[in-house]
């Protein structure tokens, strides 16, 4: 179909849609998304939190006492679960608030016209009919049918494999043409590598080519460091759990015990030994550390990151806007001589003040370095800047006097052709279009004997910390030009940037190292200007690699080159991506900082990707995290920040294979010789729900600073030892326990339960405050939120025994002869964990 019907069948006009005509169109055909966002009702979200196959069970065993008349005890255990899952629901309800918040500051935006004036509006936002500007770096926002386009070049890559960028033209096309070769069509999920466009959007969602394919796409991301350890444990404590119940119940059985309460016992015991609330603490953790982190700048798209960006060891980035300013400056226009030179300043300018595509600081600092009066050039056509060739062109009709400044320009002789190119880029892309050299006083020459010579001057200029792009020009006789016209150029003279390192970045990056992350530099620049930022922003320069020898490395070579190389110079785009892998290759969590087109791969590619707000959409989109300013300062605090993160969970890791869990396991052991249940069903939930109440607050609890110093990882090996050290600790004072009640006091059965319950909540929340650091326990405070939970709630299980509740429960109030034994045995075991935790840990290294 032509424009004017495609826009006709869209009821829309090349100057866009009107506000309200938008509105309405969002309101019919909905969000522009392959994954509508339904968030959950709050109703769902709570019957999520009886989803636990060994909850179901338990729901499905009380209500079944309850028609066996053993209601009571059927309605407590049923009143326990609900309250238990409560709390989890109030904990995930307002994590998930929180990261909706956070998320919105982050959107990626398209370019619109509405009432005929360019707006930006969420992605989401963007309807059937709305007419979309394009530019380089833009994500496009559905399927839309190209009005007009100049030089456009756009990444298919995800949607159709193709590695190369293809060109894009208005146009007809047959109705067979296939997919990869509809040049006319621009599809959602891609993205423009170059030139500018004007679209009109035919498809959004699920009814764009990504979105027919979308069921196929519906992976789940990448599992992230931390994922594989949760799971890791998630699945040891589950085998740990179902071996234990089954021998349990069967034991119980076999010695004649009830059937319907030796079950409702053994899944009572699976419920103390899960670790229900993990996945709640984890959310909590993570929105409590995003919300942080947010207040320090820094928004976190991918929750599960935040625990990446404390393990990270290495960190790469580019140098502009990072380690140095990132406001560059024109420091002089010199001729292949050396000498300052009018004209390079006013070719770069014409080429800076014309562009229309890419934007960037480079074009700015030009513009505002100097002003000239272009009056007499008019802009005839234009070949946009891309990665791939890395120049600007610019077709100029040209006058036959020039104003500079206050000076006319001499030399303008030789070029008065109707029509001139001029071009600026990278110096070795603009040498490579040139076959001859203006010389300083004007005559063209070849430039086969020159090329030494030009890029001797070029490294002069690095040495001393100035970047050198080329300038060239080439006279032309036509009204339009291609990329395919950059040839047989002269060679005019370079501009010498810079870019002044910021201040402070050297404190910065030896506070990172300090940390135990490893900065690494990767630019596009030379060598020796990169030699000249490392030397000013103290970075060690052991090693220096070039892209050129990069790219003579094999895979296996650069993984072990990677490791003690600190700065990579020359390095073209597609070469940040096999970095980063090689870099993981080699056992580090890799974070990258990226902000332009050429850095989706390697953001996609990192442990963590990491961009900026300022960021092209490609770039932001393929992040896990977004700093609201380019400042490394700022990615120092999300690091101590993720860490803080990681520890906290890990304390709940800790809590939950310690007291919980050696608590549980001595009761299934003295069930085997006791004539009756160590605990009854209600009990051991009401046990398992009270001690949830510290760990709760986990996600408040300070961290010591040396859990901060230094990247920490999932270790197994370490909970295994952990589990077993604390968990038999925990076991010998359970039985210590036993002994005292059954042979020191004579208890009868409801003495011994109620003894025994006070006993393990108490001591469970306790030793909470021990475990929670590797400090001493008085050297390491605790917050105030976890330090009084858990005082409220050891007063709570005193009080218990003596209420009204007592007779429901099935507990009784106990002489103070017991409750002073009690407090010598839990003081004793607080004072046994504490010495053990200190031998523990001389010994054994997270």
């Amino acid at each position: 179909m032509t424009t004017e019907q495609v826009l006709q069948q869209t009821d829309s006009t090349a100057s866009g849609l009107s506000r309200d005509d938008a509105k309405q169109r969002l309101t019919v055909y909905g969000s522009n998304s392959l994954k509508q966002k339904h968030k959950l009702s709050p109703l769902i979200l709570l019957v999520n939190q009886f989803k636990s196959p060994i909850i179901l069970i338990l729901i499905f065993a009380a209500v079944l006492s309850i028609y066996l008349q053993d209601a009571a005890d059927a309605m407590i255990i049923l009143t326990i679960v609900f309250i238990s899952g409560i709390l989890g629901f109030w904990q995930e309800q307002g994590a998930s608030n929180a990261v909706e918040k956070l998320l919105a500051l982050v959107q990626v935006k398209a370019t619109v016209l509405r009432d005929d004036l360019p707006q930006k509006i969420p992605n989401d936002e963007v309807v059937y009919g709305d007419i979309v500007l394009l530019s380089a770096g833009k994500n496009i926002p559905g399927d839309c049918l190209v009005l007009e386009s100049n030089d456009l070049s756009v990444g298919e890559a995800a949607l159709t494999g193709e590695t190369y960028p293809v060109d894009k033209f208005c146009g007809v096309l047959p109705v067979e043409t296939d997919l990869s070769k509809r040049t006319n069509s621009l599809y959602m999920g891609t993205n423009v590598i170059s030139g500018t466009a004007k679209a009109v959007v035919v498809n959004i969602g699920k009814t764009t080519e990504f979105g027919k394919v979308s069921e196929r796409l519906k992976l789940r991301p990448p599992e992230t460091e931390f994922e594989r350890g949760l799971n890791r444990f998630g699945y040891f404590l589950m085998e740990v759990t179902l071996i234990l119940v089954v021998l349990i119940f069967v034991a119980n059985v076999y010695l004649h015990r009830p059937v319907l309460e030796s079950f409702l016992f053994s899944l009572a015991l699976a419920v103390g030994l899960t670790p229900q609330l993990l996945p709640a603490i984890v959310s909590v953790n993570l929105a409590r550390g995003a919300k942080r982190m947010a207040k320090k700048l820094v928004i976190v798209k991918h929750l599960p990151a935040i625990e990446n960006f404390g393990s990270m060891n290495v960190f790469c980035t580019d140098k502009t806007g990072t380690l140095t300013e990132g406001e560059v400056k024109i420091h002089s226009a010199v001729d292949v001589e050396g000498r300052e030179s009018d004209r390079v300043l006013l070719y770069a300018y014409l080429n800076a003040v014309s562009e229309s595509g890419y934007a960037n600081p480079i074009d700015t600092a030009i513009r505002e370095h100097r002003k000239f009066d272009i009056s007499g050039y008019q802009k005839r056509d234009e070949v946009p800047y891309d990665f791939n060739r890395k120049r600007l062109s610019i077709l100029f009709d040209e006058a036959e006097n020039v104003v500079l400044g206050s000076s006319k320009v001499e030399n303008l002789s030789q070029i008065e052709s109707s029509h001139i190119i001029i071009t600026k880029g990278a110096l070795k892309n603009i040498l490579d279009v040139c076959s001859t050299v203006e010389t300083a006083d004007g005559k063209i020459i070849d430039i086969s004997d020159q090329r030494l010579k030009l890029h001797q001057q070029a490294d002069d200029l690095g040495s001393n910390g100035f970047r050198a792009l080329g300038v060239a020009y080439r006279d032309f006789n036509q009204n339009s030009f291609t990329k395919n016209d950059e040839t047989n150029m002269t060679f005019l003279g370079y501009l010498a940037l810079f870019d002044p390192p910021k201040a402070g970045i050297a404190d910065t990056l030896k506070e990172l190292r300090l940390l135990g992350v490893t900065p690494k530099m990767i630019t596009g620049d030379s060598k020796a200007v990169a030699i000249s930022i490392i030397q000013q922003v103290g970075l060690p320069d052991q090693m220096i690699l070039t892209g050129s020898e990069l790219g003579k490395l094999s895979d296996e070579a650069l993984m072990q080159r990677v490791q003690s190389t600190n700065v990579f110079a020359e390095i073209e785009p597609n070469q940040k991506e096999r970095i980063i892998i090689a870099l993981k290759k080699a056992g580090n969590v890799v974070g990258y900082l990226g902000d332009g087109i050429n850095d989706a791969s390697a953001l996609h590619a990192a442990d963590v990707g990491i961009s900026v707000e300022s960021a092209v959409d490609v770039a932001k989109e393929a992040a896990d995290i977004v700093l609201m300013e380019k400042d490394l300062n700022v990615l120092v605090v999300g690091v101590k920040e993720g860490r803080v993160t990681f520890a906290n969970t890990l304390k709940y890791v800790f809590m939950a294979t310690s007291a919980n869990f050696g608590n549980m396991f001595s009761m299934a052991g003295i069930s085997l010789f006791l004539p009756f249940l160590p605990l009854l069903p209600s009990q051991i939930l009401l046990t398992n729900l009270l001690t949830d109440f510290p760990e709760l607050t986990i996600s408040t609890d300070r961290v010591d600073r040396d859990q901060v110093s230094q990247p920490h990882r999932w270790n197994m090996q370490f909970i295994r030892r952990f589990m077993i050290v604390f968990g038999l600790l925990s076991s010998v004072f359970d039985y210590l326990t036993f002994t005292a009640l059954l042979f020191l006091l004579h208890a009868d059965p409801t003495q011994f339960r109620t003894g025994w319950f006070m006993e393990s909540v108490i001591s469970a929340s306790m030793v909470v405050l021990v475990i929670r650091t590797q400090q001493a326990i008085f050297h390491s405070k605790p917050s105030r939120a976890l330090f009084s939970t858990t005082i409220a709630i050891s007063i709570v299980t005193l009080l218990i025994p003596y209420t009204p509740l007592a007779g429901l429960l099935g507990f009784h109030a106990l002489p103070i002869e017991f409750i002073l034994l009690l407090a010598a045995i839990v003081g004793l075991y607080i004072f046994c964990a504490e010495n053990v935790k200190r031998i523990f840990y001389s010994h054994v290294k997270f």
